[in-house]
């Protein structure tokens, strides 16, 4: 099983969105919308061969994941097996420490645990590029021009990483996509661009999100 959990990200539905286009390349891919309890449905470390999370605590008007919740995720991280954190997804599960550091590249909230300055997005139409890097991954993500969309900045490194996508705008040149270990030695990929409907379906965007799928898959 696949299981692809996501908030509605106030009404703008990006993981709805990214599903749908997905979704028939995927018979076995669950996916969850607003719903905490979906990580306690299953037995994740030996049903799941793959967690998506495209969710933020504590927004949406939706209460803070549980210990329940937070420990079924963390059995799964245990066991080394993949997981897609995609745009805000590096902050699902925020509250807890261990989290906060096994997803590699986070998205910081306000009155961070930690006390790390919190993360921003400014937004304008930008361009997401390729990496100049080795890994292998690299040569198989396709540039991406997007519309006016949130871009995430400003994250914290958590672990060692490697940047796979960049983009550079008007304020700098940031990460778009970085591949790291979990401290359980399981492959975390982060891919930040997606909010807006215009870009959570634009067909460059989906076929990296498949290219990426496809890798941890392997």
């Amino acid at each position: 099983m696949i299981l692809f959990a996501a908030d509605d990200h106030y009404q703008s539905f990006p993981g709805r969105n990214i599903h749908s286009e997905i979704a028939a390349d995927y018979p076995d891919m669950r996916f969850f919308e607003n719903d905490w309890e979906c990580f306690t449905r299953f037995d994740l470390a030996v049903e799941c061969r793959l967690l998506i999370l495209h969710m933020i605590a504590g927004t949406c008007n939706l209460p803070l994941p549980g210990q329940e919740a937070a420990e079924a995720v963390r059995r799964y991280f245990e066991t080394g097996k993949p997981v897609l954190l995609l745009h805000g997804g590096s902050a699902a599960f925020w509250p807890f420490d261990w989290f906060r550091e096994a997803v590699g590249l986070r998205w910081v909230r306000g009155n961070d645990p930690d006390g790390v300055v919190a993360s921003f997005h400014p937004k304008e139409p930008y361009r997401v590029e390729p990496a100049k890097c080795r890994h292998p991954l690299v040569s198989r993500l396709i540039p991406m021009d997007l519309p006016q969309d949130e871009i995430y900045t400003a994250l914290e490194q958590t672990r060692p990483m490697w940047v796979l996508m960049n983009t550079t705008i008007s304020s700098g040149t940031f990460p778009q996509c970085t591949e790291s270990t979990s401290p359980w030695g399981g492959r975390v990929i982060n891919f930040l661009p997606g909010h807006a409907a215009t870009v959570t379906r634009d067909p460059a965007l989906i076929a990296n999100v498949r290219t990426l799928i496809d890798s941890l898959l392997a």
